[in-house]
């Protein structure tokens, strides 16, 4: 076990912001609520851009870029939005500094700057894209619009978490126009499967899908999709969101289309979206009270190659077998790292490499070589395996392939494990009190009922899933007739 790592049997929380901090994925800045994304942890975001870039673009998206700047009066425009978010908007008033007369140097605001109208931080971007959207739509001809940007957003958080909520963050959020309600919906739900393909396959979570509550959906949405995971913890977090927004924003902005048979009606529109608060994801689904644990698809580094040797001469003999072996295991598009640095010993680079999650590792040995062996530790369960080096590189590329894998078959096992059927309101509390986790339990349909169950438990429902199979039942909290069971947690 790291000593840098905070159990997570004796303190969750803490263990969360050790891997964070001592894996150097994230930092603290100066700029209360905002992180700084440390190299490591940019390149993990790095490969799920990639990867999500890739799965938008094959599904036919392309990428554009929007204004940071809203105008107020633009963000107004559609109410349910504006309301939705107005508690964590920042806003620009002013346009220049000057120094300070009463105070040598220090700035002030200069009060002959003030912006005619004030400017919204985006913390979304409906209300400029749909703005925008009304100059480039005019018939049919020009629909669909299926456009992605990779931004930042701000979003005034007060209580902070690296990654998983922070005042500033990055994300991607697609924005497309269609022709018909048909049209979009299929969209919202294609987006939501890329979405869960992403997670499951790439991140190596398993995913609930569903359809959130009138309560819990976004705002200025007619339906928000989402795919929820469940941590080591037992709570959920959403791991992304994709909303068919109806004909709500085209109204607001005002954009209409002139159809097939000539007639004037309104967009219909999508948007969706997923953030860095995956990488909260990645850690607390698979790390452990030895560090972080990333999935080899994901990995910046899948392999490292570590040296053991005595001597200039034997650093030499070392040296070639392992940059014959880098070479090799490249040419198969595995990204390998040679340790050599002299101002580490071994154990030293093994602890490194282990804390900030490489996936596999490589000891070459001046005695291993006399053997003809080579020693390979796996990360994710911490064994060592000794085979011969002939068989290297067709052993590396399947045991990466195994490690996803298995990081996969652990968490779905996790979230089997953790996943309850109630029947009563007591049995409810007590297991979000005992083991926690996804609580499949009848609701009665009403926000009243689902308000209260949060207020006294502080479970919300995380979604209807889709495909829901209907069953009659009781709402464990009114006694009144439900149809469904829907899925219950506390969440992040």
């Amino acid at each position: 076990m790291s000593e840098v790592i905070t159990p997570r049997e004796k303190d969750y929380s803490k263990w969360y912001n050790d891997i964070v901090v001592e894996a150097d994925l994230a930092d603290h800045s100066s700029v209360r609520g905002c992180m700084v994304i440390k190299p490591h942890g940019y390149a993990i975001w790095e490969k799920m851009q990639q990867a999500l870039d890739k799965m938008f673009k094959d599904t036919g998206h392309v990428n554009a870029y929007f204004p940071l700047f809203i105008p107020k009066s633009l963000f107004e425009a559609e109410e349910k939005n504006a309301e939705g978010f107005a508690k964590e908007c920042a806003v620009v008033t002013h346009y220049r500094l000057k120094n300070n007369p009463n105070e040598k140097g220090k700035l002030m605001v200069d009060p002959e700057a003030k912006l005619e109208e004030e400017l919204i931080v985006r913390p979304t971007s409906e209300a400029i894209i749909w703005n925008t959207y009304k100059t480039w739509i005019e018939s049919y001809r020009d629909l669909p619009i299926l456009v992605n940007q990779w931004a930042n957003v701000v979003r005034w958080e007060m209580r902070t978490r690296l990654f998983l909520r922070t005042a500033e963050f990055l994300w991607q959020e697609g924005h497309t126009a269609h022709a018909t309600k048909e049209e979009a919906i299929a969209e919202t739900k294609q987006m939501l499967d890329v979405y869960a393909d992403f997670v499951e396959n790439w991140m190596a979570v398993p995913v609930i899908k569903g359809v959130k509550t009138a309560n819990e959906r976004f705002a200025g949405a007619d339906d928000t999709y989402c795919i929820e995971a469940l941590m080591q913890d037992g709570k959920a977090l959403q791991a992304g969101t994709s909303h068919f927004l109806g004909q709500n924003f085209a109204k607001a902005f005002d954009v209409k289309f002139v159809t097939k048979e000539n007639k004037q009606e309104y967009v219909w529109a999508t948007s969706w979206g997923v953030s860095t608060r995956l990488m909260g994801a990645l850690i607390m689904s698979h790390s452990d009270n030895h560090g972080l644990v990333i999935p080899p698809k994901l990995a910046p580094t899948q392999v490292v190659i570590i040296p053991i040797y005595k001597g200039e001469e034997g650093l030499k003999k070392v040296s070639d077998v392992a940059n014959d072996i880098k070479k090799r295991l490249q040419q198969k598009n595995i990204s390998v790292k040679y340790d050599d640095r002299d101002s580490h010993r071994p154990g030293w680079k093994f602890a490194e490499y282990e804390l900030k999650g490489i996936p596999v590792r490589i000891t070459v040995g001046e005695r291993d070589l006399a053997n003809g062996t080579i020693e390979v530790a796996r990360r994710d369960d911490l064994t060592k395996t000794t085979i011969q080096l002939t068989e290297l590189d067709n052993y590396i590329e399947n045991l990466l392939t195994e490690i996803q894998s298995s990081l996969l078959q652990k968490a779905q096992a996790r979230m089997k494990d953790l996943t309850t059927r109630v029947d009563t309101y007591d049995e409810f509390k007590k297991v979000l009190d005992s083991k926690a986790g996804f609580v499949y339990a009848h609701w009665d349909g009403t926000p009243e009922t689902e308000e209260k169950i949060k207020e006294e438990t502080k479970a919300t429902i995380r979604c209807i899933p889709i495909n829901n199979p209907l069953e009659d039942g009781v709402c464990i909290y009114s006694g009144k007739p439900s149809q469904q069971r829907v899925l219950f947690a506390r969440a992040y």
